[in-house]
């Protein structure tokens, strides 16, 4: 596949995005903090990086960013995150700032057999724009 690959077919960013949201399913942040709200079983994954986490994120989401969910998902692998790598059955709720590396993030999980996972439509922007509840943690 690789080595077939035309530099003149190359593809950017929103091409990776597009493709991505093609395959996954997403849910608004309403829908999100309704399920919250109701207990539902799920696992939420925020996929930003650590700065961005900290400096707000949705109660209960762990934190994996997009550059080792590969990793955090694969029970072989040594440093594995066991929430997540046990939730191939589960219920997932990826986000990220704006949905796209969380809808590529989504897709991944996909193609590695996790069976239900959503993306939240819009990102945390979206979430705080829509006056959702947040936690901020102190840097120090």
């Amino acid at each position: 596949m690789y080595n077939t690959f035309k530099p003149e077919q190359a593809m950017g960013l929103m091409d990776f995005v597009r493709a991505a949201k093609s395959c996954v399913k997403e849910i608004s942040p309403q829908t999100l903090l309704d399920k919250l709200s109701a207990r539902e079983d799920l696992l939420l994954i925020d996929v930003r990086e650590h700065s961005e986490y900290e400096a707000g994120h949705i109660k209960g989401a762990h934190l994996v960013p997009r550059g080792i969910i590969e990793a955090a998902a694969d029970p072989a692998y040594p440093k594995h995150l066991p929430e997540l790598a046990a939730a191939r059955d589960r219920q997932i709720v990826v986000y990220c700032a704006t949905s796209g590396r969380s809808a590529m993030a989504a897709a991944v999980l996909q193609m590695m057999g996790f069976k239900n996972v959503l993306n939240m439509e819009g990102g945390y922007a979206r979430w705080e724009a829509d006056g959702m509840p947040q936690v901020h943690e102190a840097a120090y």
